[in-house]
């Protein structure tokens, strides 16, 4: 039996129409307000609610003070065959992204493999959203990219240089969902220690530590600790790789240089972040790999379990469920959630998110 759903619920058409409206009145081209609102809607639509619609308030503010180019010429500036690096012009990190998986994916058609690099962007919502592009044209993706804040010391150090860097791979299947990883390489990203501060809840044990090393689980402390690494080392070591590939190496900030966007909301960050195409017939004809991965998946999901484990998922697997669920039966809007949509209605002048 399904355990009743205590938040009212909003359909995917109403919450674009409402993020739609809420950048066109923030200023943002009707066009590109459309663009980001199918992101943020689907960002929403496979669960990842830290990074869709939760954050339209900060993009607003953000947008209000000058820290975002409204009418920017997102361009490439430099290209070889197979790669190419995009300015954004402070433009939202979603349009920045779009733009760069685009051109990415036409050098994978062209050569096999696409490797695009964007600097001057934004915080641009889920990595996953920017992974999976590649995957409807029968290739691969990948994507990095450099977080907007840093909470994360190197293993050893007490100053916080890094960030909460995602990296995302989506893999096409055939009958089977794609395959998607997309992950943070701290235990938590720091997203959803602002949910958990915003809806008045305790953080695990593990996720921060205080600058004395002792466990954090006070969300509302945040800013007085650090957040902790996937295996330890290990995780740091990722954040490390993946900052240099999306921020070094595409001239966007890293590590010292880098703008808390929540901060300093008058400023550009300029973010970095990459993104690589894969053409899968350049491998391996198309349907053997997609069939070869199917039965790849179906072999891990028909494993033995361990004792109490009901279902033993893939990765992208949670998520994709919990589309065919929100298309079907909306997107949960939290009382906090409402409430900061609602104020953001009556500061813009739009229609409540929930009548």
């Amino acid at each position: 039996m399904n355990k009743p759903d205590p938040a009212p619920r909003v359909s995917a058409d109403r919450l674009r129409t409402f993020i739609s409206q809420a950048f066109e009145k923030a200023g943002v081209p009707v066009g590109d307000a459309g663009i980001l609102a199918e992101l943020i809607t689907e960002a929403d639509l496979r669960g990842t609610d830290t990074h869709g619609v939760f954050r339209l308030s900060l993009y607003v503010r953000r947008i209000k003070a000058g820290g975002i180019n409204l009418r920017p010429n997102i361009r490439v500036v430099a290209e070889q065959a197979s790669t190419a690096v995009v300015d954004g012009d402070n433009a939202m990190g979603h349009l920045v992204m779009r733009f760069a998986a685009q051109v990415a994916i036409n050098k994978a058609r062209a050569t096999g493999v696409g490797w695009v690099g964007a600097r001057m962007s934004n915080h641009a919502g889920p990595a996953a959203l920017y992974a999976m592009m590649p995957v409807a044209h029968d290739m691969i993706g990948l994507y990095f990219a450099v977080g907007s804040n840093n909470h994360l010391p190197p293993t050893g150090s007490a100053e916080a240089l890094l960030g909460t860097n995602p990296i995302a791979v989506a893999i096409p299947a055939d009958q089977e969902p794609p395959v998607v990883m997309d992950m943070a390489p701290t235990v938590a990203a720091f997203g959803k220690v602002r949910v958990k501060a915003a809806q008045g809840e305790p953080m695990p044990i593990g996720w921060m530590i205080d600058r004395a090393g002792n466990p954090l689980t006070d969300a509302k402390r945040a800013g007085e600790g650090f957040l902790l690494p996937i295996g330890d080392y290990k995780g740091y070591a990722l954040s490390l790789i993946i900052g240099l590939l999306a921020g070094t190496l595409n001239q966007a900030a890293f590590g010292r240089d880098i703008v808390d966007f929540i901060k300093h909301p008058d400023a550009a960050t300029n973010t970095g972040q990459s993104i690589l195409a894969v053409r899968v017939d350049a491998f391996c004809p198309i349907e053997v790999f997609k069939r070869n991965v199917d039965t790849a998946v179906r072999a891990i999901r028909e494993s033995r379990r361990l004792p109490g484990v009901e279902r033993v998922w893939l990765p992208g697997e949670q998520s994709h469920n919990k589309r065919i669920e929100r298309v079907a039966r909306g997107i949960p809007i939290p009382p906090t959630l409402q409430k900061s949509l609602d104020e953001l209605a009556r500061e813009l002048n739009i229609f409540a998110i929930l009548e």
